[in-house]
């Protein structure tokens, strides 16, 4: 009885102290021009140009990783 009693009043506490949240006023959500939509466009296209090569060579070394190496190393004799 006395947890329940206990829980009780953290719960009544614990609500008693939130309060109401305030919002940003939303009447004007984008006032960028078209020249920002090009740049961050543009942006956009940089990074994506970056991610192909990258992911190309990330699914290169798994492969590599992956198969293995077969071929015994080669052995150089020393100049006498």
């Amino acid at each position: 009885m006395r947890k329940q009693y206990l829980l009780m009043i953290t719960l009544a506490v614990w609500l008693a102290t939130i309060t109401n949240a305030y919002a940003a006023e939303a009447t004007k959500v984008y006032s960028s021009g078209i020249l920002v939509l090009i740049f961050l466009g543009f942006c956009a296209l940089i990074v994506v140009a970056q991610l192909i090569p990258a992911i190309m060579v990330l699914v290169g070394v798994i492969k590599g990783l992956v198969k293995g190496s077969k071929e015994k190393p080669i052995e150089v004799e020393a100049n006498k």
